[in-house]
């Protein structure tokens, strides 16, 4: 039997951005989580909990998150707060 050169996988979005301070310098920055298959076992069910208590183990780089938006497949966690949304928008991609 021949493999199927026309098969398609399926590719699975899975991913965190967050806001937050980090340690040194104390300033206000932004970041992306790539989310595999393993972190999504340890957040089980994709709720803005789970995600919470799995950003609290898994986002060192932070003195804390101070919202995040995630996005796994079709479920996506909308931001907190629309301020979040941009803040995020800002650190990602500053004007020049």
């Amino acid at each position: 039997m021949t493999a199927n050169p026309y098969r398609t996988e399926r590719v699975r979005r899975a991913y965190v951005d967050v806001v937050g301070p980090i340690w040194m310098p104390p300033i206000q920055v932004a970041s992306t989580y790539k989310l595999s298959d393993y972190d999504l076992e340890n957040i089980g069910e994709f709720t803005r909990e789970n995600i919470e208590r799995w950003l609290c183990t898994h986002a060192g780089d932070f003195q804390y998150v101070t919202d995040f938006h995630a996005v796994c497949g079709t479920t996506e966690i909308q931001w907190a707060s629309e301020e979040s949304e941009l803040q995020f928008s800002d650190c990602m991609y500053p004007s020049d």
